[in-house]
């Protein structure tokens, strides 16, 4: 079992930079390949990118360029740097852990954890 936990979202203006951090406690989080999903209100959680246990990151086209996924193995905690936000950024951003992916997944149904989520909301 892992648990996770998100932190770092909230408000601001279109333009700014928002840091989100997942902490995970439980089994080895090195073994875990690492998604964040979002979903907006109205919509159907979307992908947003991902990690894998090499480091490796895969992101959605409307992210690329803006935002950054790291894992620090020590601390048992990824992250998700959010640079240059839009407005359409807006929603609950969720932290996953998938033990079968290997290096990229954006199908949700593979990712076998999830966060409570953390809302992020941007002002234009």
């Amino acid at each position: 079992q892992v648990q996770l936990v998100e932190s770092g979202g909230g408000l601001v203006q279109a333009g700014g930079s928002l840091q989100l951090s997942c902490a995970a406690s439980g089994r080895t989080f090195s073994n875990y390949a690492m998604g964040w999903f979002r979903q907006a209100p109205g919509k159907e959680r979307e992908f947003v990118g991902c990690i894998s246990w090499s480091r490796t990151t895969y992101y959605t086209d409307s992210v690329k360029g803006r935002f950054t996924i790291s894992r620090d193995n020590v601390k048992n905690t990824v992250y998700l740097l959010m640079d240059s936000l839009k407005p359409e950024d807006t929603a609950v951003y969720y932290c996953t852990a998938s033990a079968s992916v290997r290096t990229f997944s954006n199908n949700s149904a593979l990712y076998d954890y999830w966060g409570q989520g953390t809302q992020v909301t941007v002002s234009s």
